[in-house]
């Protein structure tokens, strides 16, 4: 009961989140100097169908009955048609999300796989050669842009060495998997298709890297300091004036206790990452919504903006009520609350 009416206090604080990030969304795009309809028509457009259009486009509307236009195709499941594909923004957020996400979930991946790791031996070496370049890594991590991060990685592994693949979702003259999910590497190994899932990954290795780097300062640094303060408790040291083996201690009972900072930040990691991916994709060619983002701000396609918004704001939101319900369970104070 407890958990099921925590869960619904999430959900509903959801809504005035959504209809906030909207308006904030739909109030900016709007007051971005530039005329679509100039855009779409071209130079040599006349007066007369620029107007037109911008009627067609309900442009010549007020601000607010353009925006509750927009809520009210939402709730049909209508986020309009792209200036820029011509097409419905749904179908195209369908078409581009799924690279996005196979992309920010391989860079999740690296972050647990390196980041908690790196923590775990720098509380436990502090101030130790060990602590010292761990806590190196995670500031340049931190502190390195990410175009310039991926322009390094591609120049050393992909034209020094030429040992990874430097743009693109498979090779050239690969065919994609049969169609489930729309992320390669899922559909690859659902339908047996070794090839192409090496080629994904392969592709996924350098992107993966740049847009994880950011993360893994940010869960090494939390992790090291959870874990620097539960190895000051007194049950540790009892731990191992008992002679438990140093990795159970640290893993099986330091770890376990000082790992809640670490999944509540890891929702705001996940934000950073599905956000900075727009970045990443425009350096390693990848098609996801970073691409279709960018193209869109650049036509002015204001549909298009407001849908890859909502769709990251949801995505986010998502996210952070997992994290949330993680919490819930792992933590028992919040049970009796």
């Amino acid at each position: 009961m407890h958990a099921l009416r925590f869960i619904g206090k999430r959900l509903l604080l959801m809504i005035p989140i959504l209809i906030g990030i909207s308006i904030l969304t739909f109030a900016i795009s709007n007051t971005i100097p530039g005329d679509p309809a100039r855009l779409i028509l071209g130079p040599k457009a006349t007066p007369e169908g620029l107007e037109a259009l911008r009627e067609d486009m309900g442009l010549n509307d007020p601000l607010y009955v353009q925006y509750a236009k927009y809520m009210g195709g939402i709730f049909q499941g209508d986020l309009g048609e792209s200036t820029y594909s011509q097409r419905p923004v749904m179908d195209d957020l369908l078409r581009y999300s799924p690279a996005t996400f196979e992309l920010t979930l391989f860079a999740m991946f690296i972050t647990l796989l390196v980041g908690i790791p790196f923590g775990v031996i720098s509380a436990s070496r502090k101030d130790r050669i060990a602590d010292q370049f761990t806590r190196v890594f995670a500031l340049i991590g931190v502190a390195m842009p990410a175009f310039w991060l991926g322009l390094l990685l591609l120049l050393f592994f992909y034209l020094k060495l030429g040992v990874l693949p430097g743009s693109g979702r498979l090779d050239g003259g690969m065919s994609p998997p049969e169609y489930i999910t729309g992320m390669y590497t899922v559909d690859a190994l659902l339908t047996g298709n070794w090839p192409v899932f090496y080629a994904a990954v392969m592709h996924l290795i350098l992107p993966g890297i740049t847009l994880a780097a950011v993360t893994v300062g940010m869960i090494t640094r939390m992790t090291r300091s959870s874990m620097l303060t539960v190895l000051q408790s007194d049950y540790i040291r009892t731990a191992f004036a008992k002679g438990a083996p140093e990795n159970r201690v640290l893993y099986g009972h330091a770890l376990r206790n000082g790992i809640m900072p670490v999944i509540t930040l890891l929702g705001m990691a996940f934000g950073h990452a599905l956000g900075g991916s727009v970045l990443v994709e425009a350096v390693f060619s990848w098609p996801g919504l970073g691409q279709y983002a960018v193209n869109a701000i650049n036509y002015l396609d204001f549909p298009a903006v407001m849908g890859v918004t909502m769709l990251i704001a949801i995505m986010f939101i998502i996210v952070n009520l997992i994290v949330d319900t993680l919490y819930f369970f792992i933590d028992p104070r919040l049970k009796h609350n």
